[in-house]
């Protein structure tokens, strides 16, 4: 009798591995410090493109989230409007970096315990080290509500720009807000 194995044994360990918080817990925590928040399900969602043709009237900032790592191995969460023209060649005299480039898919999920395509800064709630810099587009700040992943790509959790700073400082975290990106 032949057994079918129940995971890919090519897929890396975090593909199937527990999410260190949940979604849930991650609301949860939203809650405990007063911060409220309205989330969508939907199904998953890989890019800006696909958000687009499925939002629909949802309002607020849409965003992308780029997670950087740069040439002293320093990693950064850089969130920004979707449409914002993120340049990295400029951006890391921008945030006082070095030179930066994507990070790969397993320091994402070790430094901040999510999966490609669910990146947000929700996911500082598992960056309890503070190994990750956080850099907030200033436009972005000026839109309310802001649209992020809960930590999974089938939801959207929407939240007002001074609860998402409340937020990300419980988190440990003192995030830049910095100017680049203009918009399309």
């Amino acid at each position: 009798m032949d057994t079918v194995p129940t995971h890919d044994p090519a897929a890396p360990p975090e593909a199937e591995a527990p999410l260190p918080t949940t979604p849930e817990q991650l609301l949860a925590r939203l809650d405990a410090l007063g911060i409220a928040t309205v989330t969508h399900s939907h199904p998953p969602l890989h890019t800006v493109e696909e958000s687009k043709a499925l939002r629909g009237a949802l309002p607020g900032g849409h965003c992308k989230n780029l997670f950087l790592k740069d040439k002293k191995d320093q990693h950064w969460l850089v969130v920004a409007l979707e449409d914002a023209r993120v340049d990295l060649n400029r951006l890391d005299k921008a945030i006082g970096s070095a030179r930066l480039s994507f990070a790969s898919p397993d320091r994402l999920w070790r430094h901040l315990g999510i999966r490609p395509g669910s990146v947000s800064p929700f996911a500082l709630v598992n960056d309890t080290g503070q190994r990750v810099r956080v850099v907030l587009q200033a436009a972005m700040m000026n839109h309310d509500p802001l649209n992020y992943h809960p930590l999974l790509n089938d939801r959207t959790t929407a939240i007002r720009p001074d609860d998402l700073l409340r937020f990300i400082r419980a988190c440990g975290h003192e995030p830049a807000v910095v100017a680049f990106g203009e918009t399309e």
